[in-house]
């Protein structure tokens, strides 16, 4: 085995956003470009007598990848290595792994709910020991280094271990591939009680879609395998580089398999899917679809009836996530934060206890049993809420609407745009809103309108300009801010809620949808048919 060092010229483009960083798959494959960030991320987080999980959502490249950084983790030094089976390893699974095993850092490979295969996309995140994602300390960092880079370290050689659950030693490191599934498996049987879900399951169905992601096994394991639903109820269970050539982006406009399914099983209760990387998660009914923040502040709403949750004290939520949980915590005397949007700032909270249970618009819901949004724990949660309840979920979230009011909300996507001419617009729009302070706007009164700052109140790091919000007092709010995911353009995001209270019977705004005649004023306050020539978004969620 010869151990080189390859002279390179440094990549200026390497800049990690909320997730990590996420290229065109062509683009990864440029000669040096993959080795170049991983070294990036030993240079900052050492390699050397270091313990690294290893593993990805299975989409194209991924293979490559890790034999790429296991040569690289080889040549220099790692102790040990433990490496998913066949290379794929979910992220919560991923997370769960680096603290079950009590590693230095995990390397997770994936573009979560974006498309794969050749002309699709690719990336790679870093977690650290508690596996939470890297702060945005730490992904500063690392494009710094990446930025001087001058050469990176690898090994030669075309001989390495299969991806076998196994032992293996190649040089002086450790190699352990272990079967992710199980360890995750054996979590969630921890977490919840299989045998109560198990009796539900027999009369009333799950009908869950994997998307051809990640997920597909270790929904064959739980929900098939260990709590007795049939698999003809799960669907697209077989990974594919190219996620079967769909979209692994679990909402409403990628759900035409699993309404079909719906369809051809009326006696399923429940419907639900998950991400690339199965992170996410979208919950539904027989044609009643839960928005992710409702679906959140449902499982707070009944966190005794989860066995994990009962212990819950505290609660966070991105910024843009409506304020829906806001009133459940409100009335159960839960705390309440309110963070940017990016999962890594969940990260410090959970680890000083301070909240137990997060969540994000963007289908993310986790607990404090790993550093990661969950996809098929937020399944698990509630399908424990129906089994306790004995309602579908449409009654469940009648019932809960009831009690808390409904809080209507939609995000409004456009995408492709310019990435600094949207920047300048949002900026225009937020001062010309704060210069509007106290004016009506369709029955509504302006009361703020400033970018969000974010102090962390673990440990006072301040995150500013993390999204404009636009609020009238509790009723409203507009929210804008560019997605951090994008591989092509930018996506301008435009979220819109609005609380119709307990006794108010019809919203107060002229349209049948009080979002969209939220978003209406945004886009005409924004001017974006004439900026962009774009009349309306391109996808609504």
């Amino acid at each position: 085995m010869q151990i080189i060092t390859q002279k390179i010229t440094p990549f200026l483009d390497q800049k990690p956003g909320t997730s990590g960083l996420r290229k065109p798959t062509f683009h990864w494959q440029q000669e040096h470009y993959t080795e170049s960030f991983i070294q990036a991320i030993f240079n900052v987080l050492g390699v050397r007598g270091k313990t690294i999980v290893i593993g990805g959502d299975g989409r194209y490249h991924n293979d490559k990848a890790i034999e790429i950084i296991i040569k690289m983790a080889v040549a220099q030094k790692a102790a040990k290595l433990i490496v998913a089976e066949g290379g794929l390893l979910t992220t919560p699974a991923a997370s769960h792994l680096i603290r079950f095993n009590k590693a230095d850092f995990g390397i997770i490979l994936s573009a979560s709910h974006n498309p794969g295969g050749k002309n699709g996309d690719f990336g790679i995140k870093f977690n650290l020991n508690a596996g939470q994602p890297a702060p945005e300390s730490v992904t500063e960092a690392v494009f710094a280094a990446s930025k001087e880079l001058e050469s990176y370290t690898i090994c030669e050689t075309e001989h390495l271990p299969p991806l076998r659950a196994g032992f293996y030693d190649i040089e002086d490191t450790k190699m352990e591939v272990v079967s992710s599934t199980a360890d995750y498996a054996d979590l969630m049987e921890e977490l919840f009680d299989f045998d109560k879900l198990r009796e539900f399951l027999k009369t009333r169905p799950l009908v869950f879609d994997a998307m051809h992601a990640a997920t597909g096994p270790y929904a064959l394991e739980i929900f098939g395998k260990r709590l007795g639903l049939d698999e003809k109820y799960l669907i697209n269970t077989i990974p594919l580089p190219d996620f079967g050539a769909g979209h692994p982006d679990p909402q409403p406009s990628y759900a035409q398999d699993l309404n079909a399914a719906l369809e051809q099983y009326p006696e399923a209760v429940l419907g639900a899917a998950s991400d690339g990387d199965g992170d996410r998660n979208m919950v539904t009914g027989q044609k009643f679809f839960i928005n992710p923040c409702d679906s959140l502040a449902v499982i707070a709403a009944n966190s005794a009836h989860i066995p994990c949750l009962r212990g819950l004290k505290g609660i966070g939520r991105t910024m843009p996530t409506s304020r829906a949980i806001d009133v459940v915590a409100k009335q159960k005397g839960f705390n309440c934060y309110q963070t940017p949007t990016g999962w890594k700032f969940f990260g410090n909270l959970l680890n000083a206890d301070k909240i137990q249970l997060c969540g994000e618009e963007s289908f993310g819901t986790s607990g404090n049993h790993i550093r990661e949004k969950d996809g098929i724990w937020a399944v698990l949660c509630w399908l424990s809420i129906l089994a306790a309840e004995n309602k579908t979920p449409a009654e469940i979230m009648q019932a809960h609407w009831q009690t808390y009011g409904r809080h209507h909300f939609n995000r409004f996507d456009y995408e492709g745009l310019d990435k600094e001419a949207a920047s300048k617009m949002i900026t225009a729009f937020g001062e010309d809103m704060a210069h509007r302070i106290g004016s009506r706007f369709d029955n509504l009164t302006l009361t703020h309108a400033a970018q969000f700052d974010y102090t962390d109140p673990t440990n006072g790091e301040t995150s500013r300009n993390q999204g404009l919000e636009i609020q009238f007092g509790e009723q409203a709010r507009i929210i804008c801010r560019l997605s951090g995911t994008d591989t092509r353009g930018a996506t301008l995001r435009i979220y819109c809620e609005y609380w119709q209270q307990i006794g108010e019977h019809e919203p107060h705004l002229p349209s049948t949808s009080p979002t969209q005649a939220l978003a209406t004023i945004a886009h005409n306050a924004m001017n974006i048919s004439e900026r962009f020539d774009m009349h309306q978004p391109t996808n609504i969620v």
